[in-house]
């Protein structure tokens, strides 16, 4: 669904526009487009080593049901586990799962880095690189000889956006969500370009493009709209019943690929929504939502977006190609309202925007391409990058702080959880001789990939029971289903699942738990705690506890300490960690 299908609905050649090139410009022209694109997607990597081996830990809740997929088990969490739509990303747990199944990953070593780390990175730059070739597919339609620059500043551009970077290589999905918007932006402008946005191929790939976006990204149902809005505004008139007939099938390719996966959905899960949405809550937009994309355009720098703004708005205005930037800048305008809307994330680096930073980045770079081939002078051309230069000095400042402030404090590392929570509870369950325990915490990525207990996830994402109290906002009923219905052996608290739930000071914990480490300083009590009727040795506890204050204690310290390191050559389930002093 990239250069081929753009190919496949692009139509004939404008009258007067040249069809072919002379061999030799030919392969020049290729070449320079190959090495815009890799000299792109080589920035990108290369910015994207700052981060070291971090891994999201929110990614590895898709890790590990992409292992349980590819093992046959199906979409479950763990083995034995019940089917909870844990993950809202299907695509991609399809993809990692395949690439487990031919042992590229979860499986060890590759090329000395562990596969856990490399495969999903590599599959990110990978999708960067597609999305390089979509913009490239672009600017060639416009600028002809110098469409590698346009590929190449724009590549630039996103090498030295961290929130773009940092998201790419997270192992979570935005490199492939990003892709499908690119490309379905891309076909928009090409259909408007080659005049054929009415054409059946156009609206089939365009349906497909969606749900496959959708199926990736749950605001990715957004762009369902893209196509319909293009034909109202970008296409000239030529009735209403062709663009309605052009609507219809769009959204029919649409609805029989994401129809049958809500299909599925229902059936395995008896869920209409991924167990994620429920759990976050997600409602109608707000006032809020209305204005919370200004913190893009803060954290993209005010004076560089108001340039690119106002070159964009002129390129609608005066460029010979206005109508088909009705193309980019739709589903544009759809991802700053998606990101809006979206419940706010709590991740740092602005996760819901990597589409913004593409289709921003093209569009600007393409627009201010034209000024400038537009104004007649030299000194002029000189004044107007001037100007662009002037105001993106501040954004790459602000870039820098960015990056620098990421790289000492990432956001929650899947090894920081999977040592912790999964490899230390495992050997808390062992030194008390318990085969058969559970535990109950608020971080599932890593854990799930390294714990051998029955996992219960305080935040709801992977339990149904759980997402429906938190949907509901039954604090006091979660608190009785915890203590009443699941009674874990083991629980975890900690930051603001402790203010929030407030599980950790509910009277039942002192009834029936006795604490193994409690973090020390103010405010509502946070540590771990396991079931007093687990403990039938005195002396193991103690050795438990020790064990928590030495051992645990500095695995905090280091991976908080060094938050960019992986965990070893694999993330396997049931393995421990040695006591330490």
């Amino acid at each position: 669904m990239t250069a081929s299908a753009l190919t496949a609905v692009s139509g004939p050649d404008l009258p007067g526009e040249k069809t072919t090139d002379p061999p030799a410009r030919f392969k020049l022209s290729w070449l320079a487009s190959t090495l815009a694109v890799l000299a792109g997607v080589a920035a990108v990597a290369w910015h994207a080593t700052r981060y070291g081996h971090w891994i999201v830990d929110d990614a590895a809740i898709t890790f590990s049901y992409s292992r349980s997929v590819a093992e046959g088990l199906g979409p479950v969490l763990a083995p034995g586990a019940p089917p909870v739509e844990g993950f809202s990303d299907p695509t991609w747990m399809i993809l990692l799962a395949l690439g487990k199944v031919v042992g590229l990953f979860d499986k060890g070593l590759l090329f000395g880095i562990p596969d856990y780390v490399l495969f999903p990175k590599l599959l990110g730059l990978f999708f960067a690189a597609g999305i390089l070739v979509l913009c490239h597919l672009v600017a060639r339609q416009v600028f002809r000889r110098h469409a590698w620059a346009i590929t190449l500043a724009t590549g630039l551009a996103l090498a030295a956006i961290p929130s773009f970077v940092i998201w790419v290589v997270s192992g979570l999905e935005n490199s492939l969500f990003a892709f499908f918007t690119t490309a379905l932006a891309a076909l928009l402008f090409t259909a408007l370009r080659k005049e054929n946005s009415l054409s059946f191929k156009v609206a089939i790939v365009a349906g497909v493009l969606v749900a496959a976006a959708a199926l990736t990204r749950p605001e990715g149902l957004i762009y369902a709209s893209a196509y319909p809005i293009v034909l109202l505004f970008g296409v000239k008139r030529e009735g209403f019943w062709p663009s309605f007939r052009s609507a219809l099938v769009s959204i029919a390719a649409f609805a029989v690929l994401f129809g049958g996966y809500v299909v599925w959905r229902y059936t395995e899960f008896h869920r209409l929504l991924a167990n994620p949405s429920v759990a976050k809550k997600q409602g109608l937009p707000t006032f809020a939502s209305i204005i919370r994309p200004h913190q893009l355009v803060e954290y993209a720098g005010i004076a560089l977006t108001l340039v690119l703004v106002a070159v964009v708005v002129w390129a609608l205005l005066k460029a010979p190609w206005r109508r088909p930037l009705i193309g980019l800048v739709t589903p544009l305008v759809l991802g700053v309202i998606a990101y809006g809307v979206m419940v706010p994330d709590w991740m740092a680096q602005y996760r819901f925007a990597t589409p913004v930073w593409v289709l921003g980045a093209l569009c600007g770079v393409m627009a201010f391409a034209e000024l400038l081939r537009s104004l007649p002078k030299v000194p002029l051309k000189a004044v107007a990058a001037l100007v662009l230069v002037a105001a993106a000095v501040p954004s790459a400042i602000g870039f820098v702080h960015h990056d620098e402030e990421f790289v000492k404090s990432p956001t929650v590392p899947a090894c920081l959880i999977a040592d912790r929570f999964g490899r230390g509870f495992n050997t808390y369950a062992d030194m008390l001789g318990l085969q058969h325990a559970s535990l109950l915490l608020p971080d599932l990525g890593g854990s799930s990939m390294t714990s051998r207990l029955e996992l219960v996830d305080m935040a709801g994402l992977v339990n149904a029971p759980i997402a429906d109290l938190t949907h509901k906002e039954d604090i006091a009923g979660l608190r009785d289903y915890v203590f009443d219905t699941v009674k874990p052996t083991f629980i975890h608290s900690w930051g603001p699942w402790a203010d929030g739930n407030e599980i950790s000071i509910d009277p039942r914990i002192d009834r029936d738990y006795v604490p193994i480490l409690v973090y020390p300083g103010p405010g509502k009590r946070q540590g771990d705690f396991v079931r007093k009727d687990a403990v039938t040795d005195p002396a193991k506890l103690a050795a438990v506890q020790h064990y928590a204050q030495v051992t645990m204690m500095s695995v905090e310290a280091q991976r908080f300490g060094s938050g960019l390191e992986d965990c070893g050559p694999t993330l396997s389930r049931g393995s421990t960690i040695p006591p330490r002093g």
